[in-house]
């Protein structure tokens, strides 16, 4: 028997279907405990839960979780392939949750041995997953509490924006707790700064004159805002940029501790130029690929760092790979743009990609492609990185042609 899973926020629609490909089954599961507990009790009426497989349109969520805790086999189906086939349960391509279920189990049932099932990632990385993922939203939040910060002084107190070269610097943000509007500086002298920044413990190497110059440079404020508010609306967005940072120096304390951890941590540390938070990016977002591939092909596929092929006939295009995981895809590139400034071999790829015309985007693939191919073997044979070894075993011969990444 096959299972079909349409998944939503507050409503499941689950379908059992025979070999026959005719429904033995077919309900609908609240997003509730009780829905789940009745649910998977139910299938557990049709068969052992390792021998029913299911099929459902995501890689992650409560669903999936629930599920692999139960023992079912998962097999996700990407809603782009899914959405190809429905043309052969009919030409209108009708939708609704039930028959997406049955439709979901029936094709797990005739195309179930082309598809992956579904492994539950190491608790290790996913710990690590877990982390790093906040850690990134937590920076993107910063971004953007900064920006909004920017923003508002460029409206209502121009001058506290072009102190300091970082807005989210300690010192930044400090200057503008102590002067959130424009009447509280007026009396700002360099000898006063020199004093206030003494008291912050400043280390940055300007000059007192030249931070109050600059200042006094930038154009008067116009705002209509009353002084009381601007300094209300410019201390509370302080006061989520330092929350922020400080959510983030946590997480960095975190995920340094879950890499130490990590089993497999140690046989890419030696990395060129991989730090701490680089390698715990690459291990939670690249290592669930690595245990479950057989190849470094197919992991640089799912990586994203390989191009699609598209011929038929006289056409023939390679274009970039859209479907893939895209959070590992910029550990992985992110971290391999950087290695190159201190690996030669790492450099030389590179260049060569760079001098056959290639953008930048596209070297950077290439390269990380290669470094993948690395990272595999290292995590295959469960060697440690050698830079060494590997400077003495790899020749990087001129004009190689490698494999263009789109």
């Amino acid at each position: 028997m096959h299972v079909g899973w349409d998944w939503g926020n507050t409503t499941h629609a689950v379908s059992v279907i025979g070999d026959d490909g005719h429904e033995v089954a077919g309900w609908l599961s609240p997003h509730t405990e009780e829905g789940f507990s009745k649910t998977l009790a139910r299938l557990a009426t049709h068969g052992c839960p390792s021998d029913l497989p299911v099929a459902i349109e995501t890689t992650r969520g409560l669903a999936v979780d629930r599920l692999l805790a139960a023992g079912h086999p998962v097999v996700p189906i990407h809603p782009n392939a899914f959405n190809a086939a429905r043309p052969r349960w009919g030409a209108a391509r009708a939708k609704d949750d039930p028959g997406d279920a049955f439709k979901l189990a029936d094709y797990l049932r005739t195309d179930g041995h082309r598809l992956r099932t579904l492994r539950p990632t190491e608790q290790a990385t996913l710990d690590l997953q877990a982390l790093t993922r906040a850690r990134a939203d937590q920076v993107t939040a910063r971004v953007a509490a900064t920006n909004q910060l920017a923003a508002l002084l460029a409206e209502h107190w121009p001058g506290a924006g072009q102190v300091f070269a970082r807005l989210d610097s300690d010192i930044a943000l400090a200057f503008c707790e102590r002067f959130p509007a424009p009447h509280t500086a007026q009396g700002l002298a360099p000898a006063r700064m020199r004093d206030w920044l003494a008291r912050q413990q400043y280390s940055g190497r300007v000059e007192p004159a030249v931070l109050v110059a600059r200042l006094r440079a930038t154009p008067l404020p116009a705002s209509r805002l009353t002084p009381e508010i601007i300094t209300v609306i410019v201390r509370a967005q302080v006061a989520v940029i330092r929350a922020l940072k400080t959510a983030i120096t946590a997480l960095d304390t975190q995920i340094a501790a879950a890499v130490a951890a990590h089993p497999w941590a140690p046989l890419i540390a030696s990395l060129p130029r991989v730090g701490t938070i680089s390698l715990g990016q690459i291990i939670g977002e690249v290592g669930p690929i690595l245990e479950r591939v057989t190849t470094a092909d197919q992991a640089a596929a799912e990586v994203g760092v390989v191009p699609v092929t598209r011929a038929s006939g006289k056409s023939h295009a390679v274009v970039f790979r859209y479907a893939t995981n895209t959070r590992a895809r910029q550990a992985l590139t992110f971290w391999a743009d950087n290695s190159r400034r201190a690996s030669p071999w790492a450099a030389a790829i590179y260049d060569q990609a760079r001098a056959t015309g290639k953008r930048h985007a596209n070297a950077v693939r290439i390269l990380a492609r290669a470094w993948l191919r690395v990272i595999y073997a290292c995590w295959r044979d469960g060697v440690c990185y050698d830079a060494t070894n590997h400077a003495t075993q790899t020749q990087v011969k001129t004009g190689q042609t490698h494999n263009l990444a789109a």
